[in-house]
């Protein structure tokens, strides 16, 4: 199969995930990138962050029209990732390639484990005072796991609206895009020595095919209830994470 055919497949199913979920799409990205297109754990990590960035953004304008992000509250959350997001991104160029893909399996491991436990979200709204010093403490932390990870961390930021901010499910999808896209843009600022090898002729279909996926998982996620969908997702990513370790660690 031709590298620019996996490029729009992969691309695809990222942009189904991020739309439908509010996260997940670089956890498929980076996998994808390393193991089906033949980049390095570095180079996948910093072209994730490209995908992922232009296509939260598209996902985001999206849910923005249906009133589904909460732009205060994701804007504090956001901003508490900048500098962290900066700082691991930085830092991730000096990192060994199987410390990378070992962290990165780990993750993705314990987030999918977090998404079958049975969901404790809030279906009320969100309060306006709702604990600002953990939703700064929990912003903090998500910006440098994106930033060393070169993941959007939608797949913990959703769970964390929700518990943290009590948002309802419709609200933390579309609120995580936000958190998504300001990361993501913080990590990349301090990457440029690691784009300097990436292969635009397979990122730009990739990410082409990702922002088509993601109004396709907008119209998913008005369809299928969230609960089938996230634990689909979690079986997927902890058969992507069992793989990523055994590779990291052979």
């Amino acid at each position: 199969m031709s590298a620019l055919v996996l490029a729009l497949t992969a691309g695809a199913l990222v942009g189904l995930a991020l739309g439908a979920l509010g996260g997940g799409g670089s956890v498929l990205a980076v996998p994808a990138l390393i193991y089906l297109l033949g980049f390095t754990p570095a180079a996948a990590t910093t072209a994730g962050l490209i995908i992922v960035t232009a296509t939260s953004l598209t996902a985001l304008y999206a849910h923005a029209r249906t009133g589904t992000v909460r732009w205060k509250a994701g804007a504090l959350f956001a901003a508490a990732g900048l500098l962290p997001a900066a700082a691991a991104g930085a830092a991730a160029s000096r990192l060994p390639q199987p410390v990378l893909t070992a962290a990165f399996a780990a993750v993705a491991g314990l987030a999918a484990v977090a998404m079958l436990r049975p969901s404790r979200a809030a279906t009320g709204p969100v309060s306006g005072g709702a604990r600002p010093a953990r939703a700064v403490g929990t912003g903090a932390g998500l910006g440098a796991l994106t930033g060393l990870l070169g993941v959007g961390g939608g797949f913990l930021v959703v769970p964390a609206l929700v518990t943290v901010l009590a948002f309802e499910m419709q609200a933390a999808v579309g609120t995580s895009l936000l958190v998504i896209s300001a990361n993501s843009l913080a990590s990349l600022a301090t990457r440029g020595a690691t784009t300097a090898g990436i292969d635009w002729a397979v990122i730009g279909p990739f990410t082409g095919a990702a922002i088509l996926g993601a109004w396709d998982g907008k119209r998913l996620a008005a369809k299928v209830t969230g609960t089938l969908l996230q634990r689909t997702f979690a079986v997927l990513l902890l058969a992507v994470a069992a793989f990523m370790l055994v590779d990291a660690f052979t």
